[in-house]
């Protein structure tokens, strides 16, 4: 008889813990539906944007990227966010595809325009920068490193002008 009290206290410690865990993942994981006016940006490449990806304003999240879709004559990718109807952001507005770091998720970086008019829902960013390239930067920065120094050529000079003070 112990031992099944023990057992059934047992249970409950893992059920109250597995419960706690889901109550924090859902809050952290921004899973719920935000009220909000809804944008829309064009980009060439949007990398591994995903729905759901955040939309950040000077670092902090004010919306979440709802849909995507590919214009068919254009061949661009249409991204869709929610903003918060208390954050008003102006026409001028720009829209980058930005990274985490380097094996961070992505999101959208606005950066606010000077301009007092606002969007209203339905809006489209018209300034946009697309996703970069990882791989693409890196190649291009090794073989500039090696083209820069020449072949055979030592990395010469013996450092004689290094102490004397820039004019």
């Amino acid at each position: 008889m112990q031992r099944n009290m023990i057992e059934t206290a047992l249970g409950a410690v893992v059920l109250v813990v597995a419960a706690v865990f889901i109550v924090f993942a859902y809050s952290n994981a921004s899973l719920r539906t935000s009220a909000g006016y809804v944008i829309t940006a064009k980009f060439d490449r949007i990398g591994d944007l995903k729905e759901g990806a955040d939309v950040k304003l000077s670092g902090i999240k004010v919306g979440s990227v709802t849909n995507q879709t590919l214009d068919p004559k254009t061949y661009q990718a249409i991204v869709a966010m929610t903003i918060e109807h208390s954050i008003k952001i102006p026409v001028d507005t720009s829209a980058e595809v930005s990274t985490e770091g380097l094996l961070g998720g992505s999101y959208l970086l606005l950066t606010p325009g000077a301009e007092d008019k606002v969007f209203a829902d339905g809006g489209e960013i018209t300034i946009t920068q697309g996703a970069v390239n990882l791989m693409d930067l890196i190649g291009k920065a090794m073989f500039s490193a090696k083209d820069g120094l020449g072949k055979g050529e030592p990395a010469g000079g013996s450092g004689g002008g290094l102490g004397a003070p820039l004019k």
